[in-house]
């Protein structure tokens, strides 16, 4: 069985995280092995009277525990931070846990339509970088890539044309694949790219864009690439996978009517996520 480690904050309330992280890479087959950064009553996003609890001073202790144990991880994936020094401790358990086959993949959660969220400091954003410096897929969208980058965030939308010339300069922070998410092809289709700095290999998906902000999105995509990259996915097949069961659940919460502060209605659509991805129930 694969196994990976998800640093991220757990959410009781409102699908984000490893409320989904944890479900998307199960249905794949993949033990997944939290590390919590923070526990809250819920996501942040506009949701009001959130309690917190942080946890960064036990990050350190689930390395430590998980070296001695020799516990093999075949990727090691990390999401959201609260601050630069939760930084630190994350790419601290990356070079303590990363064996010789195994795939770091950052998800550099800091902010989205131009602006950091609101407890992303500019120094959390300098920080980052050296997080990013450390993993073998990184993925970002638009407004992390050019936060990253010190860009000034496109107004008017991200092409295929700028999403490569995006793709290339954050390869050279040192990723080996990044995979760059928000980028537009036309008015109504939006997805994803991705770039092998390796192999030089450029691939993209999309599909229909819905009007809305959806919460967990960002995550429920990133599992699911992380999950298919473990299933041997190629590049271009991992990104279409993602895309589509992100539009997919995107869909499904319309439909239901359901309010997308919520969270994204992922549940009823893990069987098909079964179906693509896990070994025993492939079709």
């Amino acid at each position: 069985m694969k196994r990976a480690a998800a640093v991220h904050d757990l959410a009781g309330f409102g699908k984000c995280a490893l409320t989904i992280v944890m479900p998307v890479l199960s249905a794949a087959g993949i033990e997944c092995c939290p590390v919590p950064t923070a526990v809250l009553s819920s996501h942040t996003g506009g949701l009001p009277g959130v309690t917190c609890r942080d946890l960064t001073e036990e990050i350190s202790g689930f390395a430590k525990q998980w070296k001695n144990l020799g516990i093999p991880f075949d990727a090691l994936y990390s999401g959201y931070l609260s601050s630069p020094a939760q930084a630190g401790e994350v790419r601290s358990l990356f070079r303590e846990l990363k064996g010789k086959d195994t795939v770091v993949m950052v998800d550099p959660v800091m902010g989205d339509n131009g602006r950091l969220y609101r407890n992303i400091s500019p120094e959390m954003a300098d920080r980052m970088k050296t997080i990013c410096r450390e993993a073998d897929i990184l993925i970002p969208n638009v407004t992390e890539a050019c936060f990253l980058l010190g860009r000034e965030y496109p107004q008017e939308g991200c092409g295929e044309a700028l999403a490569k010339e995006l793709l290339k300069s954050l390869c050279d922070l040192g990723p080996r694949q990044v995979v760059l998410t928000g980028v537009s092809a036309g008015k109504d289709m939006v997805g994803a790219a991705a770039w092998n700095g390796k192999t030089g290999e450029f691939c993209s998906a999309y599909s229909k864009r819905e009007e809305g902000v959806f919460h967990g999105t960002g995550d429920l995509f990133a599992s699911v690439l992380l999950s298919a990259v473990l299933r041997g996915f190629p590049l271009q097949k991992a990104l279409e996978e993602a895309v589509e069961f992100t539009s997919l659940c995107i869909r499904r919460t319309l439909e239901e009517g359901i309010d997308p502060v919520m969270g994204v209605a992922f549940e009823d659509c893990l069987p098909r996520l079964m179906e693509d991805l896990h070994p025993l129930w492939k079709g």
